[in-house]
C-alpha cells in the first residue's frame, strides 16, 4: 500500500461511512497515523440516496471527496481499496491492493441489503444503499417509462409503471412520496402519450403501521400523508417471492410490477477472517467500548456494531447518529488509553427521529416533543443541510431545493447509463 513506516500507534480504520469520518476527524493531529481504507475514494450521505434515484438531486450534491475533507489533516492518509481479509493474530488487513498491519483496528464498514435469504428476490429487486445503485434506480424508472411508450398492452403498460417499495421505515416512506410527487407534477408533461394515473406506487410493509421505530402519532400522520398523495398502502403483508415482474405475497394476491424496490432491512457488512464467534445477529458484538468481544485492538462502530444497553435491549438501531456519537467517542478513547487515562463507556444519546413524505409534509420525534406539517418539513430540510458534508454540497442542494420547491419540477431526469438486470 505504500503507507510510511511511524513511530506512533497506527490506526486503521475501514469505512468511510459517518462513523469512519467522525473518529479520523477526532484524532486530528494526535500521536497517532491514521489510515483510512474504502472502496471508493468519496462519502456517501446516504439519508438522500432516495433524492438521487427520483431525479430530485445529482449524485455529486450528496458525494464528497474523502481526501478533501481531510486536507489540512497531517496524520491522516487514506487508501482506495476492497478490504478482503483480516488476519487478527498477526494484525494484518489484506486487500486488493495489498496488506498492511495495525495497531487498533476499527470496522467502520457499514451495512448491506439483508433479503432475508430470498434469492429470487436479491436477484430481482432493487437495492439503495450506494451512489451507483441509485443512479441504476433512477435509470430502470426513466426506462420503464420509455418502454411503456411502446407496448400496446394496457396490462403491460401497468406493470411497468408500477413501482413497489418493500419496507415503510424512513427510506421506503420518503421514496414513496417522492415518486407520488413525481408522478402529481413532472411524468404527465414528461410523458403526454402516457396515462400516468395509471402509474402505481405500492409501499409493502409486514407491520401493521408505517414508520414502525416512530411514534403513532407521527405513524398516522405518515399514512395520512401517503394516502392523500396516492400511494397504495400494503400493511401487514410480507413479500414472498419475485421474478421481476411479479410479488407473490403471503397472504394477498399477487402484484404485476417490472420494479421492486427493496428497503426492507439491512445487515452489517462483516469481513472475511473475523470468526462467526464474535457475531451477533449479522453484527460484531461489542462491550461499552466498542471493542469487539475477545478481540484485544479491534473495534467496531456504527452498523456493523452490535451494543445492547439499557434503552435498547435488542441491540443500538442503525443509525447514522448511532456512528457518529461512537466515532467521536472512540477518538476519546482511544486518545486517553495511549494516555494511560480511564475510558469512558459509550451512552447513546438519542436526538430523535424524523422523516419527509414530500412538499411540506414531515414528522418529527424529538425526546420531548413531536410534530407534523409544514414546520417540521422546514426541520427535517435544515437538519440534512448542515449534515451534508462540504460547503458545495450544502448550496447545491438548498438551490436544487429551492427550484423544485417554486417551479414543482425535478430536473435530472437523465438516463446516463442504461440498467440492465
Amino acid at each position: 500500500m505504500n503507507i510510511p513506516e511511524s513511530n506512533v500507534p497506527r490506526i486503521v480504520i475501514i469505512g468511510g461511512g459517518f462513523g469512519g469520518l467522525r473518529l479520523a476527524k477526532s484524532l486530528k493531529n494526535k500521536r497517532f497515523q491514521v489510515v483510512m481504507l474504502d472502496r471508493n475514494n468519496y462519502h456517501t450521505f446516504q439519508p438522500l440516496l432516495y433524492q438521487v434515484a427520483t431525479a430530485g438531486l445529482e449524485p455529486d450534491s450528496i458525494a464528497y471527496p474523502i481526501r478533501k475533507i481531510f486536507t489540512e489533516q497531517q496524520n491522516f492518509l487514506f487508501r482506495m481499496a476492497k478490504v478482503e481479509r483480516i488476519d487478527t493474530e498477526k494484525k494484518l488487513i489484506h486487500s486488493d491492493i495489498g496488506s498492511i498491519d495495525y495497531d487498533y483496528l476499527i470496522i467502520a464498514s457499514g451495512s448491506s441489503t439483508n433479503y432475508f435469504g430470498m434469492k429470487d428476490v436479491e436477484k430481482n429487486a432493487m437495492p439503495m444503499k450506494r451512489v451507483t445503485e441509485a443512479l441504476d434506480l433512477r435509470s430502470l424508472i426513466l426506462q420503464n417509462f420509455e418502454k411503456a411508450l411502446l407496448v400496446n398492452s394496457k396490462a403491460e403498460q401497468e406493470a411497468l409503471m408500477s413501482f413497489a417499495i418493500v419496507g415503510a421505515g424512513p427510506t421506503g416512506v420518503e421514496l414513496a412520496g417522492a415518486l407520488a410527487e413525481l408522478k402529481r407534477n413532472v411524468l404527465a408533461a414528461d410523458y403526454p402519450d402516457l396515462d400516468i394515473r395509471r402509474m402505481g406506487i405500492h409501499l409493502i410493509e409486514m407491520a401493521d403501521e408505517v414508520l414502525p421505530p416512530m411514534s403513532a402519532v407521527s405513524s398516522k400522520k405518515a399514512f395520512e400523508y401517503l394516502e392523500k398523495l396516492g400511494v397504495t398502502l400494503w400493511l401487514g403483508q410480507s413479500v414472498q417471492s419475485y421474478d421481476g415482474e411479479t410479488i407473490i405475497f403471503k397472504k394477498a394476491k399477487p402484484l404485476p410490477s417490472r420494479t421492486l424496490i427493496w428497503a426492507a432491512g439491512v445487515k452489517g457488512n462483516l469481513i472475511e477472517g473475523i470468526s462467526q464467534e464474535y457475531v451477533v445477529k449479522g453484527r460484531y458484538g461489542v462491550d461499552e467500548f466498542n471493542q469487539i468481544k475477545g478481540l484485544k485492538g479491534v473495534y467496531a462502530i456504527g452498523d456493523v456494531a452490535y451494543l445492547e444497553t439499557k434503552n435498547f435491549p435488542q441491540g443500538l438501531p442503525m443509525l447514522a447518529q448511532v456512528a457518529i456519537q461512537q466515532g467521536l467517542q472512540l477518538g476519546k478513547n482511544l486518545i486517553a488509553k495511549e494516555s494511560g487515562k480511564a475510558l469512558k463507556p459509550f451512552e447513546y444519546n438519542d436526538k430523535g427521529t424524523m422523516a419527509t413524505v414530500g412538499r411540506n409534509k414531515a414528522v418529527v420525534d424529538l425526546k420531548n416533543i413531536k410534530f407534523q406539517g409544514l414546520f417540521a418539513w422546514f426541520v427535517w430540510m435544515f437538519i440534512h443541510l448542515i449534515s451534508l458534508v462540504g460547503f458545495r454540497n450544502k448550496m447545491i442542494t438548498f438551490f436544487n431545493w429551492v427550484y423544485s420547491y417554486f417551479n414543482f419540477d425535478k430536473g435530472v431526469r437523465l438516463i446516463i447509463r442504461k440498467y440492465q438486470r
